[in-house]
């Protein structure tokens, strides 16, 4: 196809034969054309032009294969000033449009094709990021600079396994975003684990916003693992230090409303990854004039988990993406700590006055966990239940009389404790306290439901004596018809043998090998590594 085609079809007026010309012209010589192109030298306008074309041409994901090649890929690093050689002491700072365009093409072409994800891994990328990670500080860079090699950075780790674990043990990405995140948000330290948190202060900025939450998304997927393998001292203080700056980012408002909640989000993510042993820093901090005190610690951060969460509960929205990983970081911090503990239950499961309604009746905290416990996600209906139950110690009594036996019912099968008793962890022994009215109440609560039930009108009121024998006398005929009705049974292997009086074979049924099978499971209401790479193309 060349030009002298399409502008014959273009004179036609014909719309799909222009359509598939253009398209056909723009996979097999455009692209191709374009990539030699820039191996001249050319003036910085030429350079621009060039690489916007190639920013447009990449969206198209099914026309990548100009791209992708070795050849194209290290073009396009060079001049994104990422090409990587061991002699070359630092990168080349990114002062240029060019340099914005480079990247943003990189970023297309990585995020829709695997083949530029494996040259992109070959020709040491991630390596040129990190070294112009380490001049984050140092440089004037533009807002866009800045961003898209935050970007670029995510989608490599995000999409390569390797990268990430090169990125997070060879080159210490946490230490050197952790300093990226440390220098955009323009911290001051009151102490070793204390950021100075001005109230007061203007929201964070857009551009300052988008910075921080690619890098939050960045660290959540290099610290994944961290969980799975022992922290030694060096990097419990590094772990530490990063839990007091994502301390900051809950208290800090961000540039609107939508714009706080995503980077809260991305926040709470990061902070399930790291291990609870280093998120005592978030009760540490002194007690201000205006701060939440409990025990005499400062809950700050605590009441702002809460808030995020009854947030997340009203939106009803991907509540396994969005939920869980909040109500598994409040459940963890609750076994740890003691304080913690006591605060939410609190706040959620405070002395029981409403002894009429349902538990899952009504808009409190309460109400809407125990709404979900009976959700049809598995992993959701899990997570709000293991909270509550943690909340009331793993104590069975105390479970059922704040949720009801019904709405319990699945969480204490598969902990076996369905005939009550507590559960592994260890909690204190402060006696639970009742309000006058749950006292005065209690004996008529229906403990299945949870609440005291309206009593029901006696269906043998009004009867003679004779109507009540033959009422009886119907109820054994049934029991009799039902006795001699032949049931389901089993041959000695577990296989169903029969099912009625009709002579056919059922299909085989599955069955337990050995001992019975345990209805625990390991589970991580978080269990995925990646974020949604829900990413518009630039």
């Amino acid at each position: 196809m060349d030009l002298l085609c399409i502008l014959d079809e273009l004179e036609s007026g014909e719309q799909e034969p222009v359509q598939r010309a253009l398209t056909l012209y723009n996979k097999e010589k455009l692209g191709d054309l374009v990539i030699k192109f820039l191996d001249r030298d050319l003036q910085p306008s030429c350079q621009v032009a060039c690489l916007e074309t190639i920013r447009i041409l990449s969206r198209d994901k099914y026309g990548l294969s100009p791209f992708t090649s070795r050849s194209a890929m290290h073009t396009l690093a060079k001049y994104a000033g990422l090409e990587y050689s061991e002699e070359v002491e630092g990168p080349r700072i990114p002062d240029s449009e060019s340099v914005v365009e480079a990247l943003k093409g990189l970023c297309n072409i990585i995020y829709n094709s695997v083949e530029a994800q494996e040259v992109a891994t070959d020709l040491r990328l991630v390596c040129g990021l990190a070294r112009r990670l380490k001049l984050y500080n140092e440089t004037r860079s533009s807002h866009e600079c800045k961003f898209f090699d935050l970007r670029l950075l995510f989608l490599l780790t995000a999409l390569r396994v390797d990268v990430r674990r090169q990125l997070a043990r060879e080159l210490r990405g946490v230490s050197l975003l952790t300093d990226a995140l440390e220098s955009t948000l323009a911290l001051k330290w009151s102490d070793i684990y204390e950021v100075v948190t001005d109230r007061l202060a203007q929201p964070l900025g857009k551009e300052e916003t988008e910075r921080v939450m690619e890098i939050l998304k960045t660290l959540f997927n290099i610290t994944f693992d961290i969980s799975r393998r022992e922290v030694d001292e060096e990097d419990a203080a590094l772990y530490r230090h990063l839990a007091a700056i994502l301390r900051h980012c809950l208290l800090r408002q961000s540039d609107g409303e939508d714009r706080t909640e995503e980077c809260h989000g991305h926040t709470v993510n990061l902070l399930v990854n790291l291990p609870l042993m280093c998120l005592d820093v978030l009760l540490t901090p002194k007690v201000e004039l205006g701060s939440v005190e409990y025990m005499g610690m400062n809950m700050d951060t605590v009441e702002v988990l809460l808030q995020f969460l009854d947030r997340r509960l009203d939106r009803g929205h991907k509540l396994r993406e969005t939920l869980t990983p909040v109500l598994n970081l409040l459940t963890e911090s609750s076994r740890v700590h003691r304080e913690t503990r006591k605060f939410l239950r609190a706040k959620v499961l405070p002395p029981l006055r409403d002894v009429k309604n349902r538990p899952e009746v009504g808009n409190t905290l309460r109400n809407k966990l125990v709404r979900l416990m009976t959700h049809v996600d598995t992993d959701v209906k899990h997570c709000a239940a293991e909270f509550l139950f943690v909340l009331c110690k793993e104590n069975v009594s105390r479970f059922v009389k704040y949720t009801g036996y019904g709405n319990a019912a699945g969480l204490l099968a598969a902990r076996g404790l369905l005939a009550g008793g507590r559960g592994e962890g260890h909690y204190s022994e402060d006696e639970d306290t009742d309000t006058e009215e749950y006292r005065e109440a209690k004996p008529n609560i229906n403990p299945v439901t949870g609440r005291v039930e309206e009593k029901q009108p006696n269906p043998m009121d009004g009867m003679t004596e004779e109507q009540k024998e033959y009422e009886a006398m119907k109820l054994v005929s049934m029991f009799d018809k039902l006795s001699r009705r032949p049931s389901h049974q089993l041959k000695k292997n577990g296989d169903l043998l029969g099912c009625c009086r009709r002579k056919q074979t059922c299909p085989p049924q599955p069955r337990l090998e050995g001992k019975a099978q345990s209805l625990n499971r390991p589970f991580c209401p978080y269990d995925t590594a990646l974020f949604s790479l829900e990413i518009k193309e630039f």
